[in-house]
This record gives structure tokens, C-alpha cells and sequence, in this order.
């Protein structure tokens, strides 16, 4: 359950933080204090955790932080999934019951996977997971499977 950690973690650093988080009107610097805050949660896990705003507005909603758009990087020179992609896809409709999952990046010796929910997704990188969508107990349950199978967290 190390993602459920992660997540739970870095959502009450955030819920602490909350009041500051609230104080900050400059973008720039609540998007830096913010990555501050990540970087605390990713270090306990010897990873690089990330909040990643697709759309410049989403900055300003408080509530989101944490729960969706989270980036999570083991290590980024990992070209190939030290599991076989077929069992990472298997896994994923399994999870999901209606969804479009995808072979990505599949160039330069690389490989990937993308799991699609209408206009959201997930993209899963040998070395990074970057969950481009609210953080639902589905999504939780294949994150953790994920970092406990194909990252070896």
C-alpha cells in the first residue's frame, strides 16, 4: 500500500500547510512552496514526487492538491518495465472496467502504457507515473499495485 502512503502523506502536509498554501498570491511562489511540500513526501520514498497543474487556472484549487494530477518519478533513465507490459495492461482492465489502454512511447528501445478515462488518463513509464486524473480507489488500487510490482517500491 505504499502509494495509499504516499498519497496519504502528502495530503496531510498539505492539509497542514493549508493556511499558508491559502496566504500565497503570487502563482509562481504557491506553485513553488507547493513543490517544497512535494519534495518532502518524495525523499521519504527515495522518489521524485510532483503536482503538475495541466491547466494554468488549476492552480488556485486547493482542494485538487493531492488528489489528482500527481507525477511520480523512480527513475527517469529506465527505458524498459522490468515486468512484461502485457501483465501491466492485464492488470489495468482488470482495475478498470470500461477503459482504452494503449502501448506509448514505443520508440528508441523505449516503452510505455496508457490507460485512458474519456479526456483522463494515466501514463506509465518504465522509470515514472504520471496520473493525469482525480485519484479514485480504482486508481489507487492500481498505483499500489503498481509500485509494489513494476517499480519495485
Amino acid at each position: 500500500m505504499i502509494f495509499t502512503n504516499i498519497m496519504h502523506e502528502l495530503k496531510e502536509l498539505i492539509d497542514n500547510n493549508k493556511g499558508l498554501l491559502l496566504s500565497i498570491p503570487n502563482e509562481y511562489r504557491l506553485y513553488s512552496e507547493l513543490m517544497r511540500l512535494t519534495n518532502i513526501v518524495g525523499e521519504r520514498y527515495n522518489i521524485v514526487l510532483q503536482q503538475s497543474f495541466p491547466y494554468r487556472d488549476r492552480i488556485k484549487d486547493y482542494e485538487s492538491y493531492g488528489r489528482e494530477n500527481i507525477s511520480i518519478i523512480v527513475d527517469k533513465h529506465r527505458k524498459c518495465f522490468p515486468i512484461d507490459r502485457e501483465e501491466i495492461k492485464k492488470k489495468a482492465r482488470e482495475i478498470f472496467e470500461k477503459v482504452d489502454v494503449r502501448d506509448a512511447y514505443m520508440y528508441e528501445g523505449r516503452e510505455g502504457v496508457k490507460i485512458f478515462f474519456g479526456r483522463e488518463r494515466i501514463d506509465i513509464l518504465p522509470g515514472s507515473l504520471h496520473i493525469w486524473c482525480k485519484i479514485d480507489e480504482k486508481v489507487e488500487e492500481f498505483c499500489n499495485w503498481l509500485l509494489e510490482n513494476c517499480y519495485k517500491l
